[in-house]
């Protein structure tokens, strides 16, 4: 199993109104997608932190991942809510499994 998260900086003027808005979308949209798994978003609790956003899901494998990357409602939940609100994204990705091998992720 695959664990992605994703670490969002914010745009000037992204307000606490626009992060409870991009935490809905994000589950509205991404637990659509059949391909992700335990979604979850949300904002930071420390009052400075250089990521306030972020998204997470689990995947059953990297290919599981590409899948879920070009899905219709993943390219509009980017379109629509990450590009006019972030200007920039850490990517993360682990395997949950123990003693799997990694190139078999």
């Amino acid at each position: 199993m695959i664990h992605y998260i994703a670490f969002y900086t914010l745009k000037d003027g992204v307000t606490s109104e626009n992060i409870e808005e991009m935490i809905r979308m994000s589950r509205s949209r991404l637990l659509k997608i059949n391909e992700a798994h335990n979604v979850r978003s949300g904002r930071t609790i420390q009052e400075k932190s250089e990521f306030p956003f972020f998204v997470s899901a689990d995947f059953e494998s990297m290919d599981k991942l590409a899948i879920f990357r070009e899905d219709p409602q993943n390219l509009k939940f980017e379109r629509e809510v990450i590009q006019p609100h972030t200007k920039d994204c850490k990517e993360y990705l682990f395997e949950t499994e123990p003693g799997k091998d990694i190139k078999y992720s």
